[in-house]
């Protein structure tokens, strides 16, 4: 079999077989289980890779399963593409690469954060389970199969917000985050029912090809964002997001930060390439602004005011989904050319910085809550003395994330700032505002936690297992090369998503060309 040309099926059939071969693996002992995860993830990457040189190198990929894809010229074929259609574009590799990085720095560090033996076999088959919904919403070209992935990647979230099964407050963080994406679902499954109802399609190029600018594809696209934005945790609709993040083990957060993207990207490309062609977007892009600003505010405020570590780094990663919305927003308002161009590479490269930045935030709170057991920030202080690599990698992460120079963070928002201050220079200056708003935010919790006087309950604690601190050591290596190196960044991967959303008619054409 070749590998490269079926490495489209294989992203997706390797860490599936390895979610059902978990339980059966994990009789061999719990060593055996984690190393089994662990090739399992880096065999998907080592796939991944392939693809990646694959799109780079020669543009977009399609992957058609059962089937070649019908040829429009050929009139013994049908004219509308009807099978389950794998479309890889450089938006659809880069959130792929998101998603795999995640992934493999949550296993490694849950080898040693998650120590429930009768339920860890059941945690490594739902992480790769949400694996396999996330690559399949970035891979798919199809609608339905969209929906389908979204779902998979939804129930598994919810199952690992509950792992911890001894609190309340997990189970209602999982119950709250069911609830939430399962309201979503509906409207997105309703906003395909009747996009395929006007067309007769679900491909997303056929679809995007199809449009006709009618009042029921309004309502699609109203149901479409709303849906999305909600299962992004936008602002007002972030609702689950501060107590599904903040009640989840950490090793789960970092990884259903991806799975949160994932819907995001669901977002982008409903705007830029599904209508992006037929529609004028400027009404939807001042209401993405909007939504952007909303979450920013709310976002800061409320991490403010939090006592629990984890949930005010939660209401922070909601100001950082607003901050790449911006981005994605001016974008659309300005359309993709000189400062429109800027803004969307700001917000696709922030997409990828926020999920480390946050990511890694999350890891030290972990770490902390690991050693300590506690997650109330009035009951810690003085950790720096005892866990020192944690306090390093957690300084990184709140600069990072307050985008402070020469991290990641800095070089995608001034890129969205630049972009932004085109379009209203005041909507520059609240954005500049509230990332300093952030810092000042983030030194009051880091001298919370880290310095001031020592409790004395904590005098015995002791830093983190090996890989817990390695999984923190790499995301801490990758922010400050991106921050050091953004030009390259951006260059590499950044520009071809951008250029894939940007050229619509190429997504079309390679659909709708035939093979």
């Amino acid at each position: 079999m070749n590998i490269a040309v079926h490495s489209p099926a294989l992203i997706i059939a390797i860490p599936l077989l390895g979610a059902f071969l978990t339980p059966l693996i994990g009789k061999l002992g719990r060593r055996v289980r984690d190393a089994f995860v662990l090739i399992i993830l880096i065999l998907t990457s080592i796939i991944g890779i392939i693809l990646a040189q694959q799109v780079y190198s020669e543009g977009i990929i399609k992957y058609t399963f059962g089937a070649k894809i019908p040829s429009l010229t050929s009139p013994s074929t049908i004219s509308i593409p009807v099978r389950i259609i794998f479309e890889i574009d450089g938006m659809s590799i880069f959130m792929a690469m998101i998603s795999l990085l995640l992934a493999f720095f949550a296993v490694l560090y849950s080898t040693s954060f998650i120590k429930d033996e009768n339920g860890s076999d059941r945690y490594y088959t739902l992480l790769l389970l949400l694996l396999v919904g996330m690559l399949g919403m970035e891979l798919t070209g199809d609608m339905f199969n969209f929906f389908v992935f979204i779902e998979i990647a939804s129930i598994s979230a919810s199952a690992l917000i509950a792992f911890s099964v001894d609190r309340g407050e997990s189970l209602e963080a999982a119950i709250k985050y069911l609830a939430i994406s399962s309201i979503g679902a509906l409207f997105l499954l309703f906003a395909i029912g009747l996009l395929y109802g006007q067309y007769d399609a679900l491909n997303m190029a056929m679809i995007a090809n199809s449009l006709s600018n009618t009042y029921i594809d309004k309502i699609a696209l109203i149901l479409l964002i709303g849906s999305l934005a909600m299962k992004s945790g936008i602002a007002p609709m972030h609702m689950w997001m501060p107590d599904a993040y903040g009640e989840a083990p950490s090793s789960v957060t970092f990884a259903i930060i991806a799975a949160t993207q994932a819907s995001l990207y669901g977002l982008i490309r409903v705007c830029f390439t599904i209508y992006g062609k037929a529609f004028d977007m400027q009404a939807i892009a001042g209401v993405l602004v909007a939504l952007a600003f909303a979450s920013i505010f709310i976002g800061a405020t409320m991490t403010l005011i939090q006592s629990s570590l984890t949930r005010a780094i939660a209401y922070a990663a909601v100001a950082e989904m607003g901050y790449i919305l911006l981005g994605i927003g001016t974008a659309l308002f300005l359309g993709v050319e000189g400062h429109g161009v800027t803004a969307l590479k700001g917000g696709i490269f922030h997409i990828f910085n926020d999920a480390l930045d946050m990511g890694l935030l999350f890891l030290a709170a972990g770490s902390i809550i690991y050693a300590t057991k506690e997650r109330d920030m009035n009951n810690l202080g003085g950790l720096a003395r005892r866990m020192r690599f944690t306090t390093i990698f957690f300084l990184i992460g709140l600069l990072a994330a307050s985008g402070m120079p020469p991290m990641n963070g800095f070089a995608s928002k001034i890129l969205i700032y630049e972009s932004t201050y085109a379009l209203n220079p005041i909507l520059a200056i609240i954005a500049i505002l509230s990332s300093i708003l952030m810092l000042a935010i983030f030194v009051r919790i880091f001298y919370s936690v880290f310095l001031g006087p020592e409790n004395s309950n904590l005098k015995d604690i002791k830093e983190v297992p090996k890989p817990m601190l390695i999984s923190m050591a790499c995301i801490s290596l990758i922010i400050v090369l991106f921050g050091i190196f953004p030009s390259l960044v951006v260059n590499s991967i950044v520009n071809p998503a951008v250029h894939a959303l940007s050229n619509v008619d190429a997504y079309i054409g390679s659909i709708l060309g035939g093979v």
